[in-house]
C-alpha cells in the first residue's frame, strides 16, 4: 500500500499508460514519475503510438511492460477491444491491468460493464477503478467551459442533485498503487471525494475562490438538449450527457465511499483543495 503519489515504487516495474495524454492518464503518468518510474505514455499522438482502432499499434507498445493503465475507447466495440488487448498483453508478459471505469456503470449490468467483465476474464491480475465525476471537469471538460468564459453561467439539468466529486490526483494515486504494489489484485475501488455537493454549491465555491460572479442555473432536459445541440453537438452525444446528468440529479453518485481510504490508507481530498490549488485563469485556456 502506498500513501501518496510521491512514494517510491519498484524500479523494475514498467508501466504503459493508455490515454496517457488525457485527463486521468497525464496524472497517472506524473504520479509514476514522482515515484521514480519512466512510464510509457501511449495515445494516438503520444510518445508511444496506441490507437484502439488500429490493432497494429497494440503489440509494439507492450515489450517489457509489466502493468497497463487501461482507458478504453468508450466506443461500441470497447469490450471486445479490451478483451483482445488483454490477450495480446498476456502474450507479451504483462501481469497487471488497471481499468478506468466509472461509478455510473456500476448501477446496471449494461454494455459498459462488459468492459469490466473483459478485464476480469483476462487471466491477469486486475483492478477496477470506479470514480465519481472528476472535480477537474469544472476546468477541463469542454462542455463546462461556459462557466469560465462568456456569461459565467453553468446551465445543466442536474437540479439540486449532489455528487461526491473525486479529485483526479486521488484517482492517480490509487492507480499507481494498483499498478505497482501488491494487494490490489481482484479489487474494485469505488472512488469519491470527501463530501457531496450540488453543482450549485460547487460553482459557489469556485466563485468565492476566484472572486467572479459565477452561477449555476438549473434547466430542464429539453432546454439543455436544445442549447447543447445548437452548439453543434449531435443528438447521440446529447443523449449520453443527459443520462449522466440524470444520474446526478437522482443522486446516484452522492454517497461518499471508502475507495480512496481502502487503497491508500488515507482520506480523499476535499473539493475545496482542488479549488484552492487550481489556477482558474490558466484553466480557461484549456477548457
Amino acid at each position: 500500500m502506498i500513501t501518496d503519489s510521491t512514494s517510491r515504487v519498484p524500479a523494475a516495474t514498467r508501466v504503459l499508460v493508455l490515454g496517457g495524454t488525457g485527463k486521468s492518464g497525464t496524472r497517472v503518468a506524473a504520479a509514476l514519475r514522482r515515484g521514480g518510474l519512466s512510464p510509457a505514455v501511449a495515445s494516438r499522438r503520444g510518445p508511444v503510438r496506441f490507437d484502439w482502432a488500429d490493432r497494429s499499434t497494440w503489440e509494439p507498445a507492450l515489450p517489457g511492460v509489466d502493468a497497463v493503465y487501461v482507458v478504453d475507447s468508450q466506443g461500441p466495440d470497447a469490450a471486445a477491444e479490451v478483451r483482445d488487448f488483454a490477450a495480446t498483453a498476456a502474450r507479451a508478459g504483462v501481469r497487471r491491468l488497471v481499468l478506468l471505469s466509472a461509478r455510473v456503470w456500476g448501477e446496471s449490468d449494461g454494455d459498459r460493464l462488459a468492459t469490466e467483465r473483459a478485464v476480469r476474464a483476462s487471466g491477469l491480475e486486475w483492478t477496477i477503478l470506479r470514480p465519481t465525476w472528476f472535480a477537474q471537469n469544472f476546468t477541463e471538460l469542454d462542455i463546462l467551459g461556459s462557466l469560465l468564459d462568456g456569461p459565467g453561467e453553468l446551465r445543466l439539468p442536474t437540479g439540486e442533485g449532489r455528487e461526491a466529486f473525486v479529485d483526479l490526483e486521488d484517482l492517480a494515486d490509487v492507480a499507481v498503487a494498483a499498478l505497482t504494489q501488491d494487494g490490489h489484485a481482484g479489487r474494485t475501488y469505488v472512488l469519491s471525494g470527501a463530501r457531496s455537493l450540488s453543482f450549485g454549491e460547487a460553482v459557489a465555491e469556485i466563485a468565492r475562490a476566484t472572486g467572479r460572479p459565477l452561477r449555476f442555473v438549473p434547466v430542464s432536459e429539453d432546454a439543455y438538449r436544445e442549447e447543447f445541440t445548437a452548439l453543434g453537438h449531435p443528438d447521440d452525444v446529447a443523449d449520453e450527457m443527459l443520462a449522466l446528468y440524470r444520474h446526478i440529479r437522482e443522486e446516484r453518485g452522492a454517497t461518499v465511499t471508502d475507495g480512496v481510504r481502502e487503497a491508500l490508507g488515507r482520506a480523499p481530498r476535499d473539493f475545496a483543495e482542488y479549488v484552492a490549488r487550481t489556477d482558474f485563469d490558466a484553466a480557461r485556456t484549456r477548457a
